[in-house]
Order: structure tokens, then C-alpha cells, then sequence
């Protein structure tokens, strides 16, 4: 009896890692094959396109040696590499191909940090506080600009074309790999170094500049950039024209990690949570054909309990678009919707297994 009842429970948890996975309200492939499919059933390329134009980008930045079919050198690992899709907040269907750094020895240090976004927010208010100008830039591809110092490579697969079968040697730091934060992050705290900037010892990815009468700050994220200064304008400018990155998006800032940017009549900078929740609406309406959720007076309704609900359960499909709603509430919160807090918390306490009650309770 134990052991048939692990079989049923692996058998369950098999069918949810199998299942479909949603983002912004759009299916995400699990692999190529997949994609090629989606592609397929929605009448258009827009998964191959993604991949297509992300090895387009590693090949511009020379990330691998192709020695043909060919075994690897002596002292070099063979690993996988894998496609992973996503869709941004504006729709757009990205690819990004990341190694398998899990099949590599574990390093000393790996470890990369990111700007906090209380540590951001106070930087922004200090900014304002002090009449800097705020603008932000994103590095493209930024992991490819550092080398990396493990020795393996992979056999391409059918995404890449011509060169399928053939033995390519990873000489770039390739998203995934154990050390490639760790090499981003050293090339560019150089950079920022040499550009006379000093880390702050409240959050080391919040740098200082002296200015004079002010110190200007830099926040970073991975790859993007948002600086407070006099002239950000002409740091970006040397950015790229004496260090050589390839930047995007320069400007004044206007969404980060959900939330977006906005000004007040009076010229007040604001950062909240609308844009997010427009598009978590929008996502909505797209997944249930146009339908729009109904409109309530509170978060949950006080005649609800979800604990007492004995509704049928939702199959895999259901439980994942469940999963995604509360994870995108939960972030609503985290921006700055305080108001729904306890409804959130409430409802999430069935995400491993609602029911269609805890569904429509929760829109």
C-alpha cells in the first residue's frame, strides 16, 4: 500500500512538471520541439524567430569556436545547453540559450548580486532629493562582454541550423554557466571603478561617484543601469564609446521589475504598481476571451471561506494558471497594493491544490 501510494504521488507530481506553463497569459515552450508546435497550432514564427535571433546575437558576440565534428580537447567537459522561453510584460516572445552549469564542478565563488529594490528606491529619492536627473540603460547581452574560464562545449541540436551535430567550445560566459555572474560582474565593477566610482557599503551594487557638492549614484541589476546624476547623458556616452558596450533603452526610466515610473503634476517621481496590474488584467481578458473578471468591493469576499470550500479541483492546466495569478498578486504587493495583502496570503494557501471555488474567489 506505501508503495502504491508513492507511485500515485510521483505519478502527480510528473503530470505537473509536464504541464503547461503560462506567462502574461501565453504558453511557453518547454524546449524546441515544443516551440516549433506552438508555432505551428498559432499559425506564425514568433518562438523560432526568438531563437534565431538570439544565436544571431551569440555569433556576433563570437561567443563559440565551432571545431566542426570533432571530439572535444583533452582537459574540456562536455555539457547541455538548453533553450528557455519567456514572454516580457509587452508581449514580445523572447529565447534565451542557457549551459547546463549544473554538469560542472562547483567553484570557489559564483555568487552575483543585484541593486535591492529598497536599496533602488532610496537611490531615486536621494536623487530627486538632491535635483539629479534620473535615466536608465540596459547592456545587451551583457554576460558575453566577459570571458569565461571553464574549459567545456556541446554538441549543437536542430536549433542551430547548419551546425547541428557539430562540437562548438563555449569561450564566452554564456548565461548559465557557474561563473558567468561572477566574470559580468568583475568586467563591469572594473569599469565602474576606472570611471571613478566607489561601491556603497550599504548595497555594493549601488555606486558613488563624487561630484562636487553631491555624490552621484549608479544602481545595477544584472545588466541594467540606472544612474542619478548631473549629465547621465554623457556617462552612458562613455560607456560606449570608450568601453564598448552595447546599450538599449537609454532614457528616462519607465518600468523595473513590474513596477512603473510616472510623474505628478507637480513634477513628483513616482514608482507603482498600475501598469503592472493593467497588464495582469489585460493577460486575463486574453486567457478567457476577452472575458472581464467582475468587479468587487473588497479583495475576498467576507461570505467566502476557501477552507470550507468543496468544489471540484482544477486539473494541471487550471492549478498552473492558479500559480500565476497568485504569484503575480503576490509581486502587486510587493509593489506598493498593501490593501491586498491578507487576501493574497489567504488564497495562496491553496495554490498546491485549488479548486474551481478558490478560482473564482480569487478573481
Amino acid at each position: 500500500t506505501k508503495k502504491l501510494n508513492r507511485m500515485v504521488k510521483q505519478a502527480v507530481m510528473a503530470s505537473k512538471r509536464q504541464g503547461p506553463i503560462f506567462m502574461f497569459g501565453i504558453q511557453v515552450p518547454r524546449n524546441h520541439q515544443e516551440a516549433v508546435e506552438l508555432d505551428n497550432k498559432n499559425g506564425n514564427r514568433k518562438w523560432q524567430d526568438a531563437e534565431d535571433l538570439e544565436l544571431s546575437q551569440l555569433d556576433d558576440y563570437s561567443t563559440f569556436n565551432d571545431i566542426g565534428k570533432r571530439r572535444l580537447p583533452r582537459n574540456y567537459r562536455y555539457i547541455k545547453v538548453f533553450m528557455i522561453y519567456a514572454v516580457k510584460h509587452d508581449g514580445r516572445h523572447k529565447a534565451r540559450l542557457v549551459a547546463g552549469g549544473h554538469m560542472t564542478p562547483a567553484s570557489d565563488s559564483a555568487y552575483s548580486s543585484v541593486v535591492s529594490l529598497k536599496g533602488l528606491r532610496l537611490a531615486i529619492a536621494i536623487g530627486e532629493l538632491n535635483e539629479l536627473k534620473c535615466m536608465v540603460g540596459d547592456v545587451g547581452n551583457a554576460y558575453l562582454e566577459a570571458y569565461t574560464k571553464e574549459l567545456v562545449g556541446f554538441v549543437a541540436g536542430p536549433e542551430f541550423g547548419d551546425r547541428e551535430g557539430h562540437t562548438l567550445i563555449i569561450v564566452k560566459a554564456l548565461y548559465g554557466l557557474r561563473s558567468s555572474g561572477r566574470q559580468w560582474a568583475e568586467k563591469y565593477a572594473d569599469t565602474m571603478r576606472d570611471m571613478g566610482f566607489m561601491p556603497c557599503k550599504m548595497d555594493p551594487d549601488i555606486w558613488l561617484r563624487d561630484a562636487g557638492d553631491v555624490y552621484e549614484l549608479v544602481c545595477v541589476y544584472v545588466d541594467d543601469i540606472t544612474c542619478m546624476m548631473k549629465e547621465p547623458a554623457e556617462f552612458f556616452e562613455t560607456l560606449i564609446n570608450d568601453y564598448g558596450y552595447k546599450l538599449k533603452g537609454v532614457g528616462e526610466p519607465v518600468y523595473h521589475i513590474g513596477g512603473g515610473f510616472s510623474r505628478d503634476e507637480d513634477g513628483t517621481l513616482c514608482y507603482d504598481a498600475k501598469r503592472y496590474i493593467k497588464t495582469l488584467l489585460t493577460n486575463y481578458e486574453r486567457q478567457h476571451n476577452n472575458e472581464k473578471p467582475d468587479k468587487k468591493s473588497c479583495p475576498l469576499d467576507p461570505k467566502f471561506s476557501p477552507e470550507l470550500d468543496t468544489s471540484i479541483q482544477l486539473g494541471t492546466t487550471g492549478i498552473k494558471k492558479y500559480q500565476s495569478l497568485i504569484g503575480g498578486l503576490q509581486w502587486c504587493v510587493t509593489l506598493g497594493r498593501f490593501d491586498i495583502a491578507c487576501a493574497v496570503m489567504t488564497m495562496g494557501r491553496f495554490r498546491t491544490a485549488p479548486t474551481l471555488g478558490h478560482w473564482n474567489g480569487l478573481v
